[in-house]
């Protein structure tokens, strides 16, 4: 297997990896290359799938904004990978689809609510180095979400921004998850740089 990561990827072995791939053809079609790479340490491996189930499990914010919240958090730190998979997962849990695709282009989008741009902007202000957050990108946040949610989005982000740099590191780039089960492609972005899957 010819590898485009940095990392090349390792042969996921064992009674947990033969489980693992079987998973992962169910969920994504295929073993990505990144499940490979990370398999290099299945301890870290293991360790960060059980707390993105965590994550998934949280429950104060709408899952529309906490996928749109990840994907432009994604964006700014240029993770494909991490782009395409959480629209790929945002068409599987039945959310919004069509808004999901217009992430990378929130600023120049006219699909999304007060309420969502707002969310993208604290996500974009949040994954800048330094963020960027205000104290009015905060307070109008939580007077429109309360504070559960806004603790949630923040740490969704912040888990976001964990994993995209990771992937940006070690040069793990979309496997093409939306290309596989026929959703249209991902709008890019006109300006700012936002990463396109």
């Amino acid at each position: 297997m010819t590898s485009s990561t940095r990392v090349p990827a390792a042969e996921i072995t064992g009674v947990y990896g033969g489980l693992l791939k079987i998973v992962m053809r169910k969920m994504f079609g295929q073993v990505p290359e990144a499940a490979g790479v990370m398999w290099h340490y299945p301890a870290v491996f293991k360790d960060s799938m059980g707390f993105g189930r965590k994550v998934d499990s949280w429950n104060r914010l709408d899952p529309n904004l906490a996928s749109f919240a990840a994907m432009t958090a994604a964006g700014v730190v240029g993770c494909s990978f991490c782009l395409d998979l959480h629209y790929f997962m945002a068409h599987n849990r039945g959310l919004d689809e069509a808004k999901a695709r217009e992430v990378p282009r929130w600023r120049e989008s006219t699909a999304f609510t007060p309420l969502e741009r707002r969310v993208m902007e604290y996500a974009e202000a949040m994954s800048q180095t330094p963020p960027a957050v205000t104290d009015e990108m905060t307070a109008a946040l939580l007077a429109a979400l309360g504070a559960p949610a806004l603790v949630e989005l923040t740490a969704r982000i912040g888990m976001m921004n964990m994993t995209a740099r990771g992937n940006v590191a070690l040069g793990i780039h979309s496997a093409e998850f939306s290309d596989a089960c026929g959703l249209p492609p991902l709008a890019t972005a006109s300006t700012d740089g936002v990463a396109r899957a």
